[in-house]
C-alpha cells in the first residue's frame, strides 16, 4: 500500500484519492459544507489555509495546506512516502 504525504506529517493511501481540487470554486466549497455537517471532513491543514481538497473512495473530504500540484507530483511519484514536507525544513 502506497502512503501520500499531504502535509504537516499527514498521509493518505495512495490509492484511495479519487479527486484534487482548489478549494476556491463554489461547488467544492459546497461539497465541503455538505461534508462537514455530516462528519466526513478530515482537516488536515492544521491551521493553515487550505489549498487542497482531496475525495477519497470512502466519500471522505480531507483538506490539505499543500497545493494540488505538489500533492499530485507526490501521488505519481514512485518514492512519495519518503519526500520530506517542505513545511518541515528548520527556518
Amino acid at each position: 500500500m502506497k502512503f501520500i504525504n499531504i502535509g504537516s506529517g499527514n498521509m493518505v493511501a495512495a490509492e484511495r484519492v479519487i479527486a484534487l481540487a482548489s478549494p476556491d470554486s463554489a461547488p467544492i466549497k459546497r461539497l465541503v459544507s455538505e461534508a462537514k455537517e455530516e462528519g466526513r471532513v478530515i482537516d488536515a491543514s492544521c491551521g493553515r489555509r487550505t489549498r487542497t481538497v482531496i475525495v477519497t473512495d470512502s466519500d471522505h473530504v480531507i483538506l490539505s495546506a499543500l497545493r494540488p500540484e505538489t500533492i499530485s507530483n507526490r501521488l505519481y511519484d514512485s518514492d512519495a512516502a519518503d519526500t520530506d514536507d517542505e513545511e518541515d525544513t528548520p527556518v
